[in-house]
Protein backbone atom coordinates (compact mmCIF):
# COMPACT_ATOMS: atom_id res chain seq x y z
CA UNK A 1 0.00 0.00 0.00
CA UNK A 2 1.40 3.36 -1.02
CA UNK A 3 1.70 6.19 1.47
CA UNK A 4 -1.15 8.21 -0.06
CA UNK A 5 -3.39 5.12 0.10
CA UNK A 6 -2.53 4.57 3.76
CA UNK A 7 -3.14 8.26 4.43
CA UNK A 8 -6.58 8.07 2.83
CA UNK A 9 -7.39 4.95 4.84
CA UNK A 10 -6.39 6.70 8.06
CA UNK A 11 -8.35 9.84 7.12
CA UNK A 12 -11.45 7.65 6.75
CA UNK A 13 -10.97 5.20 9.61
CA UNK A 14 -10.13 7.71 12.36
CA UNK A 15 -13.32 9.82 12.05
CA UNK A 16 -15.38 6.64 11.75
CA UNK A 17 -13.80 5.19 14.89
CA UNK A 18 -14.39 8.49 16.70
CA UNK A 19 -18.04 8.39 15.66
CA UNK A 20 -18.11 4.79 16.91
CA UNK A 21 -16.87 5.82 20.34
CA UNK A 22 -19.54 8.53 20.47
CA UNK A 23 -22.20 6.04 19.33
CA UNK A 24 -21.07 3.55 21.97
CA UNK A 25 -21.32 6.16 24.72
CA UNK A 26 -24.77 7.31 23.58
CA UNK A 27 -25.93 3.69 23.22
CA UNK A 28 -24.57 2.78 26.65
CA UNK A 29 -26.56 5.61 28.19
CA UNK A 30 -29.71 4.77 26.21
CA UNK A 31 -29.62 0.96 26.18
CA UNK A 32 -26.99 -0.16 28.67
CA UNK A 33 -24.01 -2.38 28.04
CA UNK A 34 -25.72 -4.29 25.23
CA UNK A 35 -26.24 -0.99 23.45
CA UNK A 36 -22.55 -0.14 23.72
CA UNK A 37 -21.58 -3.59 22.41
CA UNK A 38 -24.02 -3.26 19.51
CA UNK A 39 -22.74 0.19 18.57
CA UNK A 40 -19.12 -0.93 18.79
CA UNK A 41 -19.78 -3.99 16.67
CA UNK A 42 -21.66 -1.92 14.09
CA UNK A 43 -18.82 0.54 13.64
CA UNK A 44 -16.28 -2.29 13.54
CA UNK A 45 -18.23 -3.89 10.68
CA UNK A 46 -18.28 -0.57 8.82
CA UNK A 47 -14.54 -0.02 9.22
CA UNK A 48 -13.82 -3.59 8.10
CA UNK A 49 -16.11 -3.53 5.03
CA UNK A 50 -15.25 -0.02 3.92
CA UNK A 51 -11.52 -0.47 4.59
CA UNK A 52 -11.41 -3.63 2.51
CA UNK A 53 -13.41 -1.86 -0.19
CA UNK A 54 -11.00 1.07 -0.24
CA UNK A 55 -8.08 -1.34 -0.47
CA UNK A 56 -9.75 -3.18 -3.39
CA UNK A 57 -10.43 0.10 -5.14
CA UNK A 58 -6.83 1.28 -4.74
CA UNK A 59 -5.56 -2.09 -5.99
CA UNK A 60 -7.80 -1.81 -9.05
CA UNK A 61 -6.68 1.75 -9.71
CA UNK A 62 -3.05 0.67 -9.68
CA UNK A 63 -3.25 -2.61 -11.59
CA UNK A 64 -6.38 -2.31 -13.76
CA UNK A 65 -7.02 1.41 -14.28
CA UNK A 66 -9.39 0.79 -17.18
CA UNK A 67 -11.77 -1.00 -14.77
CA UNK A 68 -11.60 1.62 -12.04
CA UNK A 69 -14.97 3.34 -12.56
CA UNK A 70 -16.87 0.09 -13.01
CA UNK A 71 -15.14 -1.40 -9.97
CA UNK A 72 -16.11 1.61 -7.88
CA UNK A 73 -19.78 1.26 -8.79
CA UNK A 74 -19.79 -2.51 -8.23
CA UNK A 75 -17.89 -2.13 -4.98
CA UNK A 76 -20.29 0.38 -3.45
CA UNK A 77 -23.28 -1.72 -4.48
CA UNK A 78 -21.66 -4.84 -2.99
CA UNK A 79 -20.83 -3.01 0.25
CA UNK A 80 -24.39 -1.80 0.71
CA UNK A 81 -25.75 -5.30 -0.02
CA UNK A 82 -23.26 -6.86 2.42
CA UNK A 83 -24.21 -4.37 5.11
CA UNK A 84 -27.89 -5.16 4.51
CA UNK A 85 -27.01 -8.87 4.80
CA UNK A 86 -25.26 -8.28 8.12
CA UNK A 87 -28.33 -6.43 9.35
CA UNK A 88 -30.52 -9.36 8.30
CA UNK A 89 -28.24 -11.93 9.95
CA UNK A 90 -28.16 -10.13 13.30
CA UNK A 91 -31.83 -9.04 13.19
CA UNK A 92 -32.97 -11.29 16.05
CA UNK A 93 -29.78 -11.63 18.08
CA UNK A 94 -29.69 -11.27 21.83
CA UNK A 95 -25.93 -10.64 21.98
CA UNK A 96 -26.37 -6.87 21.70
CA UNK A 97 -28.97 -4.18 21.16
CA UNK A 98 -29.96 -4.41 17.49
CA UNK A 99 -31.20 -0.83 17.30
CA UNK A 100 -27.87 0.53 18.51
CA UNK A 101 -26.14 -1.81 16.05
CA UNK A 102 -28.27 -0.65 13.11
CA UNK A 103 -27.99 3.06 13.89
CA UNK A 104 -24.23 2.88 14.43
CA UNK A 105 -23.89 0.91 11.19
CA UNK A 106 -25.78 3.63 9.34
CA UNK A 107 -23.98 6.46 11.10
CA UNK A 108 -20.57 4.88 10.62
CA UNK A 109 -21.24 4.36 6.91
CA UNK A 110 -22.26 7.99 6.46
CA UNK A 111 -19.22 9.23 8.38
CA UNK A 112 -16.90 6.97 6.32
CA UNK A 113 -18.35 8.20 3.02
CA UNK A 114 -18.11 11.85 4.08
CA UNK A 115 -14.53 11.37 5.30
CA UNK A 116 -13.57 9.56 2.09
CA UNK A 117 -15.03 12.37 -0.03
CA UNK A 118 -13.15 14.95 2.05
CA UNK A 119 -9.89 12.99 1.90
CA UNK A 120 -10.19 12.62 -1.87
CA UNK A 121 -10.87 16.33 -2.35
CA UNK A 122 -7.87 17.30 -0.21
CA UNK A 123 -5.51 14.78 -1.82
CA UNK A 124 -3.10 16.19 -4.32
CA UNK A 125 -3.29 13.42 -6.90
CA UNK A 126 -1.88 14.20 -10.33
CA UNK A 127 -4.18 13.37 -13.19
CA UNK A 128 -1.58 14.21 -15.83
CA UNK A 129 1.92 12.77 -15.80
CA UNK A 130 4.34 15.71 -15.77
CA UNK A 131 6.98 15.73 -18.48
CA UNK A 132 5.19 13.24 -20.69
CA UNK A 133 4.50 14.35 -24.25
CA UNK A 134 2.55 12.68 -27.04
CA UNK A 135 5.81 11.97 -28.91
CA UNK A 136 7.29 10.08 -25.96
CA UNK A 137 4.38 7.66 -25.63
CA UNK A 138 4.47 6.52 -29.23
CA UNK A 139 1.34 8.19 -30.58
CA UNK A 140 1.33 10.32 -33.68
CA UNK A 141 -0.75 13.45 -33.93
Amino acid sequence: MQSNDARMLAQCAVPTASAGVLAAVISAVAAGSKGAVGAGFGVLVVILFMGLGLWALQYTAKHLPHLFQMMGLVLYMAQILLLAGVLAIFRDTSLFNTRAFAFSLLGGTLVWIAAQARAHMKAKILYVEPGRTSASNGSTS
